[in-house]
């Protein structure tokens, strides 16, 4: 099953991992065969908000946006075979030290 680990950072703490912290958990799932994707995103700055009202007009919005303690900073997605996998490649994430991983199981509406 999949699922995806939305990964959420600190905004007020210095992480405490490295990059060499996420290459090693990068090589780790792909060495285990359950990485799918995965991507960091980039600053928040860089962010842009859609909106289309009951009218159908389209307001564009861009970031940053109000006061946060925790930001969305990238996203795996892992094929393993149950929930309790997941949560254990959630655990052994370098952001569950920094901040949380929310593991979600991804919705197959076979396509």
């Amino acid at each position: 099953m999949k699922y995806m680990l939305l990964i959420y950072a600190s905004t007020t703490d210095e992480p405490e991992c490295s990059v060499s912290d996420w290459q090693d958990y990068e090589k780790a799932m792909r060495d285990a065969g359950v990485l799918v994707s995965g991507h960091s995103l980039q600053d928040l700055v860089t962010a842009t908000i859609v909106q289309v009202d009951a009218d159908g007009r389209r307001t564009v919005t861009d970031g940053p946006f109000g006061e946060s303690r925790e930001v969305l900073g990238g996203y795996d997605v892992i094929d393993v075979g149950s929930l309790d996998e997941a949560l254990d490649w959630a655990a052994r994430c370098p952001g569950s030290r920094d901040g949380k991983v929310v593991v979600r199981p991804i919705a197959d509406f076979g396509n």
